[in-house]
C-alpha cells in the first residue's frame, strides 16, 4: 500500500492552518475529522483569555492544483453547487481556507452571498485574494465575520434597542449623556442612556459604555450609536447653561448684582449653531459634556410595526385567492 501525495499534501495543510489560527490568531482550532461534508475545521474566537462563543467554519483545500487560475488579485476557487448550498445555510459563517505547498501560506475568504459569484454557465466561482493571508493581519476581518451576518446584526442591535424605543414610543424622554475626555488620544469616554425625569431629578439610568473613538467626531459618532432615534442637544440643559454663558461674556456689571448693560440672550443666541450637537460645558479642560435627547425616528416606529407582526400575527404574509375569482 501507498500513501497518495495529495492525502500528504492534504495533511500538512490542515496542520499549517492549525498552526497559524492557533500561534498567530491565538484562537482555538477543531479539526472535524469524521466526515467530510465541506467543513474540515471549526475555529473559536478568543480574546485574551475569554472564550467568546463565536466560531467560523472552515473548509481547508491544500496543493498547487488550488492556484492554478489566477485572477485579479488573487485565484478563482470554483466550488460545486451542492457545496455552495450547504455553506451558504450552515449556520456558521464559512471560510475558504487554500494552502500553498511553496509560500506555506494560507489564504482565505469568506463565503457569502456577496464574495460569491454566478458563471454564466450556472457555476460559481469564489475570489481568494493573494493580500488574505491567514496570520494576525487576518484576526479583525474573521472576529467580524465570526459575529454573524451584517443584516442579521443590525436586525439584532433593534431588537435590543427594543424596550428603549418602546419608551419612547410611550411618551418617556431618553437623554443620553457624554462625557468626552478631550485630550487623549484614545477618544475615550463614557455614554450614559438615560429617561429624562424633567422636574430637576437625576435621570434614571438606562445603560451605559465605554468608548474609544480615537480621533472620530463624538458628535457625528454617538448619534450613529442610536440609528433608530433622532438626535438633537437636550433644550433645557443647553438654554441654562448658554443663558449663563450669555450672562458672563456679555453683560456689563453696575456692582455684583445688578446689570449695568447686556446683550438679550435670544439676540446674542441667534449667532449660534443651535442644531450643531456640541458640548454644554468642559470641565478644567479636560472633559466636555454633552447632553443629548433622542426621539423615535421612522426606522424605529417602522421596527416596532414589524416587531409587534412578529409577536402576535395578524395579516398572512401569502395571497389568498377568491375561488370565485
Amino acid at each position: 500500500m501507498r500513501r497518495k501525495s495529495s492525502a500528504k499534501v492534504a495533511t500538512i495543510g490542515v496542520t499549517r492552518t492549525k498552526l497559524t489560527v492557533e500561534d498567530e490568531l491565538e484562537w482555538l482550532f477543531r479539526e472535524q475529522p469524521t466526515e467530510d461534508f465541506g467543513i474540515d475545521a471549526h475555529t473559536e474566537v478568543v480574546d485574551g483569555k475569554d472564550v467568546r462563543g463565536r466560531l467560523l467554519a472552515l473548509q481547508i483545500k491544500s496543493g498547487m492544483s488550488w492556484f492554478r487560475e489566477t485572477a485579479p488579485g488573487g485565484w478563482w476557487f470554483r466550488p460545486d453547487g451542492e457545496h455552495v448550498a450547504y455553506w451558504l445555510n450552515h449556520s456558521l459563517p464559512v471560510a475558504v481556507v487554500l494552502y500553498h505547498p511553496e509560500t506555506k501560506r494560507c489564504h482565505w475568504q469568506l463565503v457569502n452571498r456577496q464574495t460569491l459569484q454566478e458563471t454564466s454557465t450556472g457555476g460559481w466561482k469564489l475570489l481568494v485574494p493573494e493580500a488574505q493571508v491567514l496570520d494576525s493581519s487576518a484576526r479583525k476581518a474573521l472576529r467580524e465575520a465570526a459575529e454573524g451576518d451584517p443584516y442579521e446584526l443590525r436586525i439584532r442591535e433593534l431588537q435590543l434597542a427594543k424596550p428603549w424605543m418602546e419608551l419612547l414610543a410611550s411618551g418617556k424622554r431618553l437623554v443620553v449623556d457624554i462625557e468626552e475626555w478631550v485630550n487623549k488620544s484614545t477618544g475615550r469616554g463614557d455614554i450614559r442612556l438615560a429617561i429624562d425625569k424633567e422636574d430637576g431629578e437625576e435621570p434614571e439610568k438606562l445603560a451605559s459604555w465605554g468608548v474609544f473613538l480615537g480621533l472620530a467626531s463624538y458628535a457625528e459618532v454617538v448619534p450613529k450609536l442610536f440609528a433608530w432615534a433622532d438626535t438633537r442637544v437636550h433644550p433645557e440643559t443647553y438654554d441654562g447653561t448658554e443663558y449663563d454663558q450669555c450672562r458672563a461674556d456679555c453683560c456689563i456689571w453696575a456692582d455684583e448684582y445688578e446689570v449695568f448693560a447686556a446683550v438679550p440672550f435670544e439676540e446674542w443666541k441667534r449667532g449660534l449653531d443651535t442644531e450643531r450637537i456640541r458640548p454644554y460645558r468642559n470641565g478644567g479642560g479636560e472633559v466636555d459634556f454633552y447632553r443629548l435627547e433622542l426621539t423615535l425616528n421612522e426606522l424605529g416606529k417602522a421596527f416596532l410595526v414589524v416587531d409587534r407582526f412578529g409577536m402576535e400575527g395578524g395579516r398572512l404574509l401569502t395571497r389568498v385567492d377568491n375561488p370565485g375569482d
